[in-house]
């Protein structure tokens, strides 16, 4: 189970919120079905190691159903063949809170027209979700992550490839 939140943002968190970087990975990733999302992402943690997994995700929004499995290699590029679309890359930064949570910044198909940035927090309930507030954190916290857009339609990265790689635009 995925319990996760969502928000546009413009940048990487400000430096004044003095969050420590844990760690940076750029990934690629496609999709081989929307409906219900099955997924393939390349994970290169910037400085070690390649992981290759395949993701299946239920639904939309604040909960959903996921399964994730590590694949061989070569397995995930005969499903990158098998799409044969340019998967999307995207650099993740992720960042510790103060409150143990973690902070998912990403920055998708930099350079590109569709250019975009959001930021993701899972929480190991519906009620932490529901209850967590970026303001009890810092007022600059909640003024970056003011554009929550977890229950809004097409707000996925599976919505995101069906206009900027199905669709082409």
């Amino acid at each position: 189970m995925e319990i996760e939140r969502k928000w546009m943002v413009n940048n990487w968190p400000p430096e004044d919120l003095g969050l420590p970087l844990l760690y940076e990975q750029f990934m690629r990733q496609g999709y081989i079905s929307v409906r219900p999302t099955v997924r393939i992402r390349e994970e290169a943690m910037t400085g070690g190691s390649t992981e290759y997994v395949l993701c299946f995700k239920s639904g939309a929004g604040l909960v959903r159903k996921e399964i994730e499995m590590n694949i061989p290699k070569d397995k995930f590029l005969e499903l990158e063949d098998l799409i044969s679309l340019p998967l999307i890359p995207k650099l993740r930064r992720t960042y510790a809170l103060p409150d143990g949570l973690k902070l998912e910044v990403n920055h998708v198909d930099e350079g590109l027209p569709t250019e975009f940035w959001y930021a993701e927090i899972e929480y190991t309930s519906t009620e932490q979700a529901k209850g967590w507030d970026a303001a009890s954190i810092s007022p600059v916290l909640a003024d970056y992550l003011n554009d929550d857009v977890t229950q809004q339609p097409n707000q996925t990265m599976g919505a995101y490839w069906i206009v900027t790689r199905l669709h082409g635009i």
